[in-house]
């Protein structure tokens, strides 16, 4: 009885330790790694951040690469250090959150190497049929249908007036004339008068500061020619330091910014202390927005989106990667986009699909984000 004791301890030790390598080992078998690949933080801090966010909720999971700071000068080290994401073997998905164009050749290289890799843009911007056939999924900001959407808030927040600033080579790119025309479309359907203000252009030898002070002083002008009830839209980012100050002193409105961030503008302007740490939380950001904002008599006259979708977008393509790597997440299915961004951010998103030249890409999602009211 002793021995057949002995015979059995020793079996179920064996046992034990098989099944505990067994287990070990599928659990092994089950690890993968998302690489999210984002400008350096002197490049772009949000993307950055967004990137940075991530490797640390899911240490484990992703890993953050960035791309050198001289983008045009070293095109070929940046699709390299995105291709070298599929070196790894247990990689299960790359993402690319860099808002430049010339990266298709990167996500071709990746599927060469390993076909199963997920790919997904968050943005860049390369021509939509190329970006269409050789990256899985896609995803970017709904651009120009803003131009419809920033006009028919203005006018439900009470403006009669939409002015319109930009300058000569901003109005070259499609995109921005062709908002700018959506923009005119929407105010003659609502009976809403359209300005169009040209200011001096930064990227042809004037400065950045000469535009600046143009906007300091011609919005007075149109503000005493028009009145309050006049929304005032910039469609470059350094225009908002001004026409946010100037909307605190003069009352006028801004339904959004070119770029509707709580980090656009308002921290300067409203001269916001935000730590490093909080640098991504939007929930306290616009809250400190909203009381400074209150405070200046303002309540409601300012607008734009709750979170940065420049953070927004590249953190929600890793949440979304996890969801397809784990649960099989049907990512062609823009509703269950849309609910997904509800259960993660408790914010509405509307994801569609685009549509250019009239031509529908099945795997190109563009998004418009719900409002916040300061």
């Amino acid at each position: 009885m002793k021995k057949l004791l002995v015979i059995l301890l020793s079996l179920m030790t064996t046992m034990t330790f098989i099944t505990g390598c067994t287990s070990k080992e599928n659990a092994n078998d089950d690890e993968y790694h998302i690489a999210i690949v984002t400008p350096t933080l002197s490049t772009s801090e949000d993307e950055f951040r967004a990137g940075e966010e991530m490797a640390k909720k899911y240490p484990e999971i992703v890993k953050h690469l960035t791309l050198p700071e001289n983008f045009e000068e070293e095109t070929e080290t940046c699709i390299s250090t995105i291709v070298s994401a599929a070196d790894d073997e247990k990689m299960k998905a790359v993402i690319v959150s860099s808002g430049q164009s010339g990266l298709i050749p990167a996500f071709q290289q990746i599927k060469e190497k390993n076909p199963e890799i997920l790919t997904i843009s968050a943005p860049i911007y390369d021509e939509p049929e190329m970006m269409s056939e050789y990256i899985d999924l896609n995803l970017d900001t709904n651009w120009l249908e803003r131009g419809r959407t920033i006009v028919e808030k203005a006018n439900e927040m009470g403006a009669k007036t939409f002015v319109h600033y930009s300058f000569p080579t901003h109005l070259s790119k499609p995109l921005i004339s062709a908002r700018r025309d959506m923009m005119k479309k929407t105010c003659a359907k609502l009976g809403m008068k359209f300005v169009e203000v040209v200011t001096p252009d930064p990227q042809t030898g004037d400065s950045v500061e000469a535009m600046q002070q143009f906007l300091q002083e011609d919005i007075p002008r149109q503000i005493e020619k028009y009145g309050k009830d006049t929304n005032i839209f910039g469609s470059n980012c350094p225009m908002y330091d001004v026409i946010i100050k100037e909307a605190l002193e003069l009352k006028y409105i801004v339904a959004e910014q070119c770029c509707p961030t709580p980090t656009q503008a308002y921290p300067t302007v409203l001269g916001l202390e935000i730590s490093d740490e909080d640098k991504t939380d939007f929930a306290k950001i616009n809250e400190m927005i909203s009381e400074k904002v209150d405070a200046k008599g303002m309540k409601d006259r300012l607008s734009g989106w709750p979170i940065a979708v420049t953070v927004y977008m590249p953190e929600f393509a890793v949440e979304l990667a996890k969801e397809v790597i784990e649960n099989d997440f049907d990512y062609s299915n823009t509703d269950k986009l849309n609910e997904l961004t509800k259960k993660l951010y408790d914010i509405e998103v509307d994801y569609t699909k685009l549509e250019d030249d009239g031509k529908t890409y099945d795997d190109y999602f563009v998004m418009l984000m719900e409002s916040i009211f300061y």
